[in-house]
């Protein structure tokens, strides 16, 4: 049951990790249009340049569950590269409970009041011929951290079967084990 359960996490969340190298590359498609129409044709695009930040800041709000995945997460590798697999995944575990998953509940709930106020006010870009629907990617930011708790939901389990795994040098238990 518990592999399963991480085997869809996981496939969840590497199809959110090719959308990201999706938006990373529709990004990079936007930069170069804009900057050589602006450099070599005198034509530019505030809605251009605004989609810039906006598909860049989902390649980080999609990308950030994926980066977990594949531990590319930040941590001191001084000290964690040199714990046994065990005391790595009690680490891992800890770290989910306390810090992961509060913040990530955190920032959910924070954020949609956040969302249902540029939704409700209809904001728009404050640059003339910016773009509209605001709440769109704002909504990203709750929605985002949702995936990152599915994600979270992998990363834990992964690291609970470890840290529950016997050590390599404990003796067999079990029928006919002598034990």
């Amino acid at each position: 049951m518990l592999h399963t359960l991480q085997k869809v996490s996981d496939r969840f969340t590497d199809r959110l990790g090719q959308v990201a190298a999706l938006l990373m590359l529709l990004t990079l498609v936007n930069v170069f249009y804009d900057a050589t129409g602006r450099y070599f044709f005198r034509t530019g695009s505030i809605a251009l340049q605004e989609m810039e930040w906006h598909l860049f800041s989902l390649v980080f709000l999609f990308g950030i569950a994926y980066a977990l995945k594949e531990e590319g997460h930040v941590r001191v590798d001084l000290l964690y590269s040199r714990l046994s697999p065990r005391a790595r995944a009690l680490i891992n575990l800890l770290g989910a409970f306390l810090f992961l998953i509060p913040l990530a509940v955190l920032i959910i709930r924070g954020s949609i009041p956040f969302v249902v106020e540029a939704y409700r006010v209809g904001e728009i870009s404050g640059d003339p011929g910016g773009l509209t629907h605001r709440w769109l990617i704002k909504a990203m930011i709750p929605v985002s951290f949702g995936f990152l708790l599915v994600s979270t939901a992998g990363f834990v389990i992964r690291n609970w079967l470890v840290w529950r795994a016997p050590p390599p040098d404990a003796p067999a238990r079990g029928p006919g084990s002598g034990v």
